[in-house]
């Protein structure tokens, strides 16, 4: 039995695997209405609150092999978040008295583990791919490829500015949403009445998303439908993201791509681009913040040292 922690800037996760059985739990950290997002000390306070609840409820006396935890939102040396820092002291405090190893991943490895176990497809992870990480924290274009600590991740593009979940969550917040936005803009695309051509900023693979917001603000502004906002917004999120697609297959050709993060969720994005290219999405339960892909990745750690 493997165990995952995640304690991300959005939620406090738990996972228990064993060969396929999944037992998880997951709590999103409380925001306030109207605000648009936490600050770190509120995030820490509120992990050291959920953790031991959460752990109470996903644990029933198994015998726990080994520990994943994420440590820091990317692989890189100045990727630091103070949220992650309670994941880890409560890994190492249960690695030292069970007497278990703990492995250590950043939250983007959990993320694109997690996509590709959900649609059962973890062969991705010997061979080099490309994965969208798109979340409220991230908007990152990312090459993967094969590495003995999990997987290589190398950032090939993604945003300049805003992150897209980021947008989204303020666009949703100035209609009056509760955060995160995600469900409830989605929601109000699908009953809107019309559909938009914005002007995207696209250059390669990177792009900027403060005009999406700039521009859903001056509808705001002359009364338009939250409805036919919402639909502006995944329209616009939609052709930037193709345009992308669109330059990484004409860079790499007939390179696995797959979709991960919070925003891929979304059933509006996953069915545009499935039904149009051959990429794969995570299942949705698993684009957001979860800690089954750490646990998925200390799984291959903990059974390759056994070897």
């Amino acid at each position: 039995m493997i165990l995952g922690i995640d304690t991300s800037n959005y939620t406090t996760s738990l996972c228990l695997i064993e060969n396929d059985i999944i037992i998880e739990k997951r709590k999103l950290l409380e925001v306030k209405k109207g605000e648009r997002g936490l600050r770190q000390s509120d995030a820490v306070f509120l992990h050291n609150r959920n953790l031991p609840a959460l752990f109470k409820e996903l644990y029933n006396g198994e015998k726990i092999d080994a520990i994943g935890v994420s440590f820091a939102p990317r692989n890189s040396e100045d990727s630091y978040m103070p949220c992650f820092t309670v994941g880890v002291g409560y890994g190492e405090v249960l690695s030292e008295a069970l007497n278990i190893p703990i492995y250590k991943f950043s939250h983007q490895q959990g993320h694109i583990m997690a996509a590709i176990s959900s649609i059962c497809m973890e062969n991705l992870i010997d061979e080099k791919f490309i994965a969208f990480h798109i979340s409220g924290g991230t908007s990152d274009i990312l090459e993967v490829s094969p590495y003995n600590e999990g997987l290589e991740i190398n950032r090939i593009g993604g945003s300049l500015d805003l992150n897209i979940g980021q947008a989204v969550d303020r666009i949703g917040v100035k209609l009056g949403l509760s955060f995160p936005c995600g469900k409830e803009l989605e929601k109000l695309a699908s009953e809107g009445s019309s559909h938009y051509d914005p002007k995207i900023s696209v250059s390669d693979m990177e792009f900027n998303i403060s005009g999406m917001e700039n521009m859903a603000e001056v509808m705001i502004k002359k009364g338009e439908s939250k409805e036919n906002v919402a639909s502006f917004v995944y329209d616009f999120i939609i052709k930037t993201i193709e345009k992308v697609l669109n330059n990484i297959y004409a860079r790499y050709s007939e390179i696995p791509v797959v979709f991960a993060g919070g925003v891929m969720s979304s059933n509006i994005i996953s069915s545009y681009f499935t039904n149009k290219y051959k990429c794969f999405f995570s299942k949705s339960e698993f684009s957001s913040d979860n800690a089954f892909g750490i646990a998925k990745l200390a799984e291959r750690k903990f059974y390759e040292h056994r070897t």
